[in-house]
């Protein structure tokens, strides 16, 4: 299915907050299962869009942990731990 630039940039947005694919879809007005199918083929422009969306608030939410790790919480140096390991396994 073809998207609008602005439908591309809604698509962003929304994943940038997490709102579930479904939800997009009825705001979109397209059906969520053709919505799922295409944020599925990476191909595509708007899979791009949604990871691109979901990467960014990813980096936001990972350097507020990073900073409270630095300040010795506990529990965000237990789960920079975790995103570190997760780091040396993805590469």
């Amino acid at each position: 299915m073809e998207y609008t630039d602005k439908e591309l940039e809604q698509v962003e947005q929304y994943a940038s907050i997490y709102l579930k694919i479904s939800d997009m879809a009825v705001i979109l007005g397209v059906p969520a299962e053709q919505l799922r199918s295409d944020i599925a083929d990476h191909n595509t422009e708007v899979s791009l869009r949604y990871r691109r969306g979901k990467a960014a608030s990813k980096v936001k939410l990972l350097h507020q942990e990073m900073m409270l790790a630095q300040v010795g919480s506990p529990l965000a140096i237990e789960n920079t731990h975790r995103n570190l390991l997760d780091m040396e396994d993805d590469e």
